[in-house]
């Protein structure tokens, strides 16, 4: 089979145990070193309110928490923490229909995405994946609010991770225009592309307003290139998503996303014109 359709699969971001059992040792160790949230915060150098969540299980610890926590909590919470840290369900909060693509993301040499709907989700600031997350229809839950934001952040890791992959984006900028979120989110938006499109590995694309020759009319696409130099095509709409892995329906999408670069404004004169929308807010 070589297109993978999801259909009517529920897009309720799934529950992590493995988080929450981490985030019970976690307690559970600093309960025993007779700290408070509010004592144990500081010393490893994170707010009480993400200590909070991460206890909660609503949360993914970072990187860095095994280490700090040792220094606080001993040695043998420092191994314990982090083996629990190695263990996490990757992938915790990801709607299932979206896992598939997820997981293909991890191991890509080359990330190519189009965007007319929203922000790509690797080049979300919080304040966006909650603007989102809030309007969603039929609402989500709390906890199932925090377990997707805090998925997307973790899917963030890879532009950091992941050097020498090539990470391409064409966002419309309709989707800049539109204030989503208000003006402060607005600007987070325009912050954090910047800062992303800085990498060296990472090229970040207008498309402008007006654009008679647009390449992009069949809508939003992803691209993802494996390791044995075979490319792969997704989309999604309304809860449900589709995998490409016919070489002829990639190809396709290559060709289309190579006329959108073309079309788009330069990596350059999409710097000038984040940097004139930064001003303007």
């Amino acid at each position: 089979m070589t297109a993978d359709g999801s259909g009517g699969v529920s897009s309720e971001p799934e529950t992590s145990d493995s988080l929450k059992t981490f985030g019970a040792v976690l307690k559970a160790l600093r309960e025993e070193a007779g700290l408070t949230q509010e004592e144990f915060a500081p010393r490893v150098q994170y707010s009480v309110h993400y200590i909070a969540k991460i206890e909660q299980g609503k949360r993914f610890p970072p990187k860095s928490l095994p280490d700090r926590a040792g220094v606080v909590l001993g040695p043998v919470a420092k191994r314990v923490l982090t083996a629990g840290a190695r263990s996490l369900t990757k992938g915790a909060g990801l709607a299932s229909w979206f896992r598939k693509w997820a997981i293909i993301e991890e191991t890509a040499i080359s990330l190519y995405a189009y965007e007319c709907r929203a922000i790509p989700g690797l080049l979300q600031p919080e304040s966006y994946i909650r603007a989102i997350s809030e309007r969603r229809l039929p609402p989500l839950a709390e906890d199932e609010l925090e377990q997707q934001v805090a998925a997307r952040l973790e899917r963030q890791r890879l532009l950091t991770e992941r050097p020498n992959t090539t990470f391409s984006f064409i966002v419309e900028q309709a989707l800049l225009e539109r204030g989503l979120g208000g003006r402060e989110v607005t600007r987070a938006v325009v912050d954090r592309l910047l800062e992303a499109g800085a990498q060296r590995n990472v090229e970040i694309q207008v498309m402008p307003l007006y654009q008679e020759d647009h390449g992009g009319s069949g809508g939003q696409m992803y691209l993802a290139e494996t390791s044995d130099h075979q490319w792969m095509g997704y989309f999604e709409g309304h809860d449900s998503s589709t995998l490409l892995r016919d070489p002829k329906l990639a190809s396709s999408m290559l060709q289309r996303y190579g006329k959108m670069r073309s079309q788009a404004l330069s990596c350059q004169a999409t710097v000038s014109l984040l940097e004139q929308m930064r001003g303007a807010q």
